[in-house]
């Protein structure tokens, strides 16, 4: 991926929810200006979301989910429904498309109380809107359309617009603690679980996001660090390091040089970064038999030395002297029901959207499980929290 485009997990999610044969697929279409779905007259057509990252007028950089119907039946239909459910944990605009001739069912009216428990801004599109002859005035976020004969596709996709522009919030990992011509070094370990000839997104986002401030990016492995760090006239503002090399990296570190992680960042920059070191305590009550729930945001190929199933179930092992269970979740799985947990232990989230992280962060809470990060909890196996997580302190 080049440094200069929008990954999956920033760009704004826009899914298309309603019942079988209402359109969905039409409208995405029209909308896109691609044939993105397969349109057909049969009911359930579309079986699984579909995605697709695009740029999108006048709206930027997006990703478009087309979903099946809420409404499918059988042992496989609901099967896709929950499927459906579960894009609503990445959705930060909905539209839901009604057919115009039926109005409102019951499914449309429950899924709108979900967009509104879950504080989702949505639009209902009424399609087919051709084969009616009476329309009533509809509310500001509702709108009469047809994708079959091109009507208000237009002032759908402004619609859409607005909606974007309200629910954007300008965020940012480290602009508010660095300055420019400020000097950061980046520690990237390379070793087996490295992919080969790049980066991974953490460390490219911070590289970005360093430059468009206008500080000067160091970057080097933990090997080099060491000499690296003694070409320095003046000291760097900062060192940023992979979290598996916290330790030998905090014993070359100066004292009056911050320290932290890419993982840590994550934490904060997508969820709640101080709950996080809260629920990183819950190290010290573990007991024999307790199960910890390790979770990574996205599917890569699992290796020797893996920090999800390998690396932090032994370090956690060594450090509580207890015999402690795990579980693993990658991807989109994580569990509805995490009351067999005493502490999830989550990954910095760079491959899932801001919503979803904090959908899960807000299912524990609900569950009164505490919930940590990856770099939080290296770091305090390691004695150095404060260490890590001064720089970020207001």
């Amino acid at each position: 991926m080049s440094l200069n485009e929008k990954v999956s997990a920033e760009r704004v999610h826009i899914a298309f929810f309603g019942l079988r044969n209402a359109g969905k697929s039409s409208v995405v279409n029209k909308i896109t200006n691609q044939e993105l779905s397969v349109v057909s007259d049969v009911k359930g057509t579309t079986t699984d979301p579909v995605k697709k990252a695009m740029e999108l007028l006048p709206i930027g950089p997006v990703v478009i989910i087309d979903t099946a119907g809420i409404d499918d039946t059988g042992e496989l239909g609901e099967l896709r429904a929950q499927k459906t459910r579960k894009i609503l944990n990445k959705t930060d605009i909905a539209v839901l498309v009604v057919d115009a001739t039926k109005g409102k069912q019951r499914e449309d009216i429950e899924l709108i109380k979900d967009f509104e428990k879950r504080n989702i801004p949505y639009i209902i599109a009424f399609n087919k809107c051709d084969l009616i002859a009476e329309k009533q005035e509809l509310p500001q976020n509702e709108i009469y359309m047809s994708a079959k004969e091109n009507i208000n596709i237009n002032e759908l996709k402004n619609l859409i617009g607005e909606l974007s522009n309200t629910e954007k919030e300008e965020k940012t990992l480290l602009g508010d603690i660095i300055k420019k011509n400020d000097t950061v070094v980046l520690v990237t370990p390379i070793d087996s679980s490295a992919p080969k000839g790049r980066l991974i997104l953490p460390q490219q986002q911070t590289i970005r996001e360093l430059l468009d401030i206008g500080a000067t990016v160091v970057v080097t492995k933990d090997t080099e660090l060491k000499e690296t760090l003694s070409k320095f006239k003046n000291p760097p503002r900062l060192v940023i390091t992979d979290s598996q090399a916290f330790k030998k990296v905090n014993e070359i570190v100066p004292e009056n040089i911050e320290l932290t992680s890419f993982s840590i960042l994550f934490a904060r920059y997508k969820g709640e970064l101080w709950g996080a070191v809260n629920g990183a305590d819950k190290l010290d009550e573990l007991q024999n038999g307790d199960c910890v729930l390790i979770s990574e945001g996205c599917t890569h190929h699992r290796q020797c030395g893996d920090i999800g199933t390998e690396k932090l179930p032994n370090w956690i092992k060594n450090y509580t002297k207890k015999d402690v269970k795990f579980d693993f979740t990658s991807g989109s799985d994580f569990p509805e029901d995490l009351k067999k947990y005493k502490l999830i232990i989550h990954c910095g989230a760079c491959m899932l959207t801001e919503r979803e992280m904090k959908t899960r962060i807000s299912l524990s809470n609900e569950q009164q499980i505490p919930i940590s990060n990856y770099g939080i909890v290296i770091a305090k196996i390691n004695g150095i929290l404060d260490r890590a997580t001064a720089s970020l302190r207001a």
